[in-house]
């Protein structure tokens, strides 16, 4: 089927002059900068949120997905959105990432369907609110097992086939709350803030391959976690201590996902970037 292309030019920016381009018929990214064409990715927690609008930022910028979660009923319907309109290959996977049988056969079964995987993102996590004279150790063990330990399983196992090409990029989804935090949240900021710290030593570990580690920790984004455990007087208090005084949709953590997900972000490692509209920024 022949398309029509629609292109709208924006500013060259280290590309020797050449203009970008997007293509708005077939939503197809076409910048060297921030192409991603023949690369795969993987986003776990991908059938929805954060997850889902990352996946999708991948596929417009020409990357093939797979995306796994616990549902396969959240999954198809979510791969065949992050799909349309491109022309990117997909795959979807249910993987229980407390499980770690689970998470060593997500990364066989993702390079068996897909031949390899060049952009890993760590994005699957909850959160238990409890305060910690009221802590239980299963749900403790829980979040770990989620949280942090799925992704330095789900990176261990994936990180050879990247070192065999001397590229790729690994982001773990950390959170505001490894920067900050509020009552009831020990587990939960625990473990984002352990996985700022694994950013930089794995980092340290995999750069000599062309492989960068990042996180991206963000705020206020209004996905179902947030919506579940947070009251509306809760969530009005996230909006106004932000500088822009509300809270962000999914789509807007595409951006960032993109920047370090792509060789536009190839110096950037080991690093935490905040997209989080401002909310560190204002102490008072």
């Amino acid at each position: 089927m022949n398309t029509v292309r629609r292109e709208t030019t924006l500013s060259a920016i280290g590309t020797g002059g050449d203009a970008d381009t997007f293509d708005s018929e077939s939503t197809t990214m076409t910048t060297p900068l921030f192409d991603l064409t023949g690369k795969v990715a993987l986003v776990t927690g991908g059938s929805k949120g954060l997850g889902k609008a990352m996946a999708r930022g991948f596929a417009e910028a020409g990357a093939d997905i797979v995306i796994s979660s616990r549902h396969a009923e959240e999954l198809e319907p979510a791969l065949a959105e992050i799909l349309a309109g491109t022309n990117s290959r997909g795959k979807w996977l249910v993987a229980d990432m407390t499980d770690r049988d689970a998470v060593d056969g997500l990364a066989r079964e993702a390079l068996a369907a897909m031949g390899k995987i060049d952009i890993l993102v760590n994005n699957a996590g909850s959160n238990v609110p409890q305060a910690v004279d009221a802590i239980e150790d299963d749900k403790w063990d829980q979040i770990i097992e989620l949280n942090l330990t799925s992704c330095m399983r789900l990176t261990r196992a994936l990180v050879p086939q990247m070192k065999s090409r001397n590229w790729g990029r690994i982001i773990h989804i950390s959170s505001v709350m490894g920067l900050t935090s509020k009552p009831g949240r020990s587990s939960y900021s625990a473990t984002k803030a352990a996985l700022i710290g694994m950013t930089r030593a794995m980092a340290l570990d995999v750069g000599e391959f062309g492989i960068t580690v990042n996180s991206i920790a963000p705020g206020p984004f209004l996905t179902d976690l947030p919506a579940s455990v947070l009251s509306d007087a809760e969530q009005a208090s996230f909006a106004a201590r932000t500088a822009v005084g509300r809270w962000a949709d999914p789509r807007e953590l595409a951006g960032p996902a993109l920047l370090l997900a792509s060789n536009a972000g190839s110096y950037i490692t080991g690093t935490t970037l905040l997209v989080d509209g401002g909310l560190l920024a204002k102490g008072f």
